[in-house]
């Protein structure tokens, strides 16, 4: 199997279901902004050394892929990959958990911190920036063509995540917070 296909020289791609459609179709667009988060991800654990973190953020690459493949499946027409692409909502619920327990590991938040810090907490405030951004284009497409509203939740849950897992990082590293 060849990497290169050719069939998206003409500005179009296939969806799941076969459906050709424009690369600037806002489908393609929201599951597009979803695959770099999942390299935002993919990037912030290269750098993170808190084990918790590194753990949860392997689970949250493959969430990811899953989540894509929802988007890029139109009205679930491909019933085998709507199997392979479900969200259980115990997932929101379990980032909620991992949320709280790393609270009990940093100070209470009284002001506005900068995003940065160290390399790995850095990397996850860039990736909460970009799971934001991805956000908002599923948001967009969901008032075109309404979406599974766990993947509106578990993108609205992951961003809160990512930065409660930044501030755990820095404060593992010993980087200091500072506020704005």
């Amino acid at each position: 199997m060849r990497i290169y296909t050719r069939t998206g020289d003409a500005g179009e791609t296939s969806l799941f279901d076969g459906t050709r459609v424009r690369k600037d179709d806002p489908r393609v667009g929201a599951y597009g902004e979803v695959d770099e988060l999942n390299a935002a991800i993919g990037l912030a654990h290269a750098h993170c050394s808190h084990a918790a973190v590194r753990a949860l953020l392997l689970e949250i690459e493959r969430d990811l892929f899953a989540l894509g493949g929802q988007l890029a499946n139109p009205r679930e027409r491909s019933p085998i990959k709507v199997a392979k692409s479900a969200i259980d909502p115990a997932r929101v619920e379990e980032l909620e958990r991992s949320i709280d327990a790393l609270e009990g590991e940093i100070p209470a938040l009284k002001r506005f911190i900068l995003p940065g810090g160290s390399q790995g907490g850095a990397a996850l405030h860039v990736a909460r920036a970009v799971c934001r951004r991805a956000e908002r284009a599923v948001v967009s497409l969901h008032r075109a063509e309404p979406l599974n509203p766990v993947v509106l939740q578990y993108l609205n849950r992951l961003s809160d995540w990512l930065f409660t897992a930044a501030r755990a990082e820095n404060r593992l590293a010993g980087a200091e917070e500072i506020e704005w």
